[in-house]
């Protein structure tokens, strides 16, 4: 016989449960773990990444940075040096446009943020609204 759901559901509507059980679990599928961290693939762009996880290729933006047009092949080799092919790096998902995850991408024995790093070193602007 399967056990009766807990008193503290029974007054949630059906939206709320759905929505809690998609946060659920996006939060678990997001949190990077060491073992299963994404790696870089390739650099495609001055803020354009090919990022995979062993089963799928995913074309990754780094948020919140613009990069003018005549700076663009200094910051792929400065990404480029940054990140050799299987550097492994965390995603910060942002948002999602044309078919690219937009996320904050740090590398797993760094604390920083490229993108804000590509700011730093002058190959780029940080995009307005972003934090």
């Amino acid at each position: 016989m399967l056990p009766l759901p807990s008193p503290g559901w029974q007054g949630v509507s059906i939206l709320w449960r759905v929505l809690f059980t998609l946060a659920a679990s996006l939060l678990l599928l997001l949190l990077p773990a060491a073992a299963d961290a994404a790696q870089v693939l390739q650099v495609r762009g001055p803020t354009l990444l090919q990022v995979g996880d062993g089963n799928r290729s995913v074309p990754v933006e780094l948020a919140c940075v613009a990069v003018a047009p005549g700076s663009s092949s200094d910051a792929v080799a400065w990404l480029r040096r940054q990140l050799p092919r299987q550097t492994r790096v965390q995603l910060r998902p942002v948002s999602q446009h044309d078919g690219r995850l937009v996320a904050q991408v740090r590398r797993l024995d760094s604390d920083s943020d490229l993108g804000a790093a590509l700011v730093a070193a002058g190959l780029a602007t940080a995009s307005p609204g972003c934090p």
